[in-house]
């Protein structure tokens, strides 16, 4: 069977600047040897879903929802996740070095909701100096990314994986 890419699957479903910057996103991917890859266990096994890892370790996951929404219980376009955080053995997105503006705009994005999984639930969380309760097991949600988002997605993305490198590379 064929395994398609996910830039496939991006110019399949979706349009105009959730296209544009979804293969941007995928792009940077590859350039920083991070490739994502299909994910198909459980609950994501009929869903267009990536996960992406480094070294064995998850960086990010990206869902391609498509315009209309594939799946009614996500939004239209596509959505990009952080890693599960509580994996790492440093907390990389706590005291990380990044500018004022960037911690402004991951903070919009950090995934409030009582969700949480299966021995993961939600919990509270300092990020970038602030507390948040309660966070989703995945930190950051990204949603339809404009450009301001995206460029802070692919900065969540380098610091996961100057964590990975640093503490198990």
């Amino acid at each position: 069977m064929l395994k398609r890419s996910m830039e496939h699957y991006i110019r399949k479903l979706l349009t105009g600047e959730a296209q544009k910057n979804a293969l941007e996103f995928a792009a940077y991917l590859r350039a920083n040897d991070m490739p994502p890859m299909r994910f198909k266990n459980n609950y994501w096994k009929d869903k267009c879903y990536w996960a992406v890892k480094l070294q064995g370790e998850y960086v990010c996951y990206v869902l391609l929802n498509g315009t209309p929404a594939q799946d009614k219980t996500e939004p239209e376009g596509w959505v990009i996740w952080s890693d599960d955080s509580e994996t790492a053995a440093v907390k990389w997105y706590e005291d990380a070095p990044i500018d004022d503006r960037m911690k402004e705009i991951a903070w919009r994005h950090v995934d409030c909701c009582n969700c949480g999984t299966e021995g993961n639930p939600a919990r509270r969380r300092s990020i970038f100096g602030r507390d948040f309760e309660p966070v989703c097991a995945s930190i950051f949600r990204f949603d339809n990314p404009d450009t301001e988002a995206l460029e802070c997605a692919k900065k969540m993305a380098e610091l996961r994986k100057e964590d990975i490198l640093k503490n198990r590379g």
